[in-house]
């Protein structure tokens, strides 16, 4: 049997493990030839990346602006990778701006194959006309949230199916009843989060442990933001643990009293762990400008997904530490604030690994080969 050749590119850390998972799924039902960019999760099921994972780990218009030249090279080292490997199928994995501007130039310079888009662009939050002008672009989009395929098809978009998280566990893993006594600081994972988030997360952190000296802190990160955490987190007066190894994080949540979590897919892995949060977000001046034109109801995925405010969130336009101190206070302070997020979290759980009546929980594997074969018949 020839190997299916798939061309996977993952933009940050999320994507990594989402493209990891993938891998591991096409390789029990066919021979694999695979290519693209990924990180060590991906580089375990094989993968030789053509460049470190964190060259495309920017988010918003000042960060891009700020590395667009980089940024443009990377683009055109993927096309011309591409086009030389001659793939049976391209997924493209979130890294929304830098996946459509590739597949653009894919379809420009008559690659006619299926391209996938594994994760849906936040049509829900802002510019919902961006669906149907990448509705060309790709042949199906693989959602993480379970409203989403309804909602693109509404739109215009392209052809969309849910298939849910790897990070969604199969069986009940939430709260094992061992002891918790760490709180978790999620900073953020690309180096504009980082630079907004970290002295305000040192603060809190330090108000915290004059509050309750018996709780310990960790930071889960990557293995390349390790020595920069590490050093940073050495100025905040308070012992921290940098985990960079995901069995230890996933033990540690185990024992995980509450979370300070930055907004992003972070808070689905917390929440399927059954950790109770708070969830931020200091934006830079561009997301800020937009964020005043819009009616943004909820920024954190639990609170998306079951369309209620069980996460207290702070969207702040600079740091807030009073605000964000406050907020974990009343988590640590009042044990039933924390069981009642524990019990949403059961619900949102069982949410996504059904999806909706329409829109059932799907396999991405056998979406991709599903793709793969039709492609092969023409």
């Amino acid at each position: 049997m020839e190997p299916l050749r798939v061309f996977v590119i993952a933009g940050e850390a999320s994507g990594d493990q989402i493209g990891a998972d993938l891998i591991a799924r096409l390789k029990t039902h066919t021979p694999l030839e695979v290519a693209g960019v990924g990180g060590k999760a991906m580089a375990g099921q094989g993968l030789r990346s053509l460049f470190p994972i964190a060259d495309l780990s920017v988010m918003g218009v000042v960060d891009v602006l700020a590395r667009l030249p980089f940024l443009l090279w990377r683009l055109y080292q993927c096309l011309r990778a591409v086009l030389k490997f001659d793939p049976d199928i391209v997924v493209l994995i979130d890294s929304q701006e830098f996946s459509h501007l590739l597949a653009r130039r894919l379809r420009k310079r008559g690659f006619s194959k299926p391209i996938l888009l594994y994760v849906a662009p936040t049509v829900w939050v802002y510019k919902p006309e961006r669906a149907a002008k990448i509705r060309d672009l790709y042949d199906e989009v693989l959602a993480i949230l379970p409203f989403e395929p309804s909602l693109m098809s509404k739109l215009g978009g392209p052809d969309t199916s849910f298939v849910g998280h790897p990070a969604l566990p199969e069986g009940s893993v939430l709260n094992d009843g061992r002891e918790k006594k760490y709180v978790a600081l999620l900073p953020g994972s690309r180096v504009g989060e980082l630079k907004r988030h970290l002295k305000m997360f040192g603060e809190v952190a330090g108000k915290i442990h004059q509050n309750h000296p018996e709780l310990e802190f960790f930071v889960p990160t990557l293995d390349y933001l390790e020595g920069y955490l590490g050093a940073s987190s050495a100025k905040w007066g308070v012992p921290v643990r940098i985990v960079a190894d995901r069995v230890e994080r996933d033990a540690l949540y185990q024992q995980t009293k509450i979370a300070l979590v930055v907004s992003g897919t972070a808070t689905l892995e917390l929440a399927f762990s059954g950790v109770p949060m708070v969830v931020t977000y200091v934006m830079d001046a561009a997301q800020a400008r937009v964020r005043r034109r819009l009616d943004i109801k909820h920024i954190s995925l639990p609170n998306i997904i079951l369309d209620e405010s069980l996460v207290p969130e702070l969207l702040l336009e600079k740091p807030d530490e009073e605000a964000l101190f406050a907020e974990a206070q009343k988590l640590l302070n009042y044990p039933q604030t924390a069981q009642k997020q524990i019990k949403g979290f059961v619900r949102m759980t069982k949410k996504m690994r059904s999806g909706m009546a329409d829109f059932p929980r799907q396999d991405p594997g056998e979406r991709v080969l599903f793709h793969a074969g039709q492609a092969s018949t023409k």
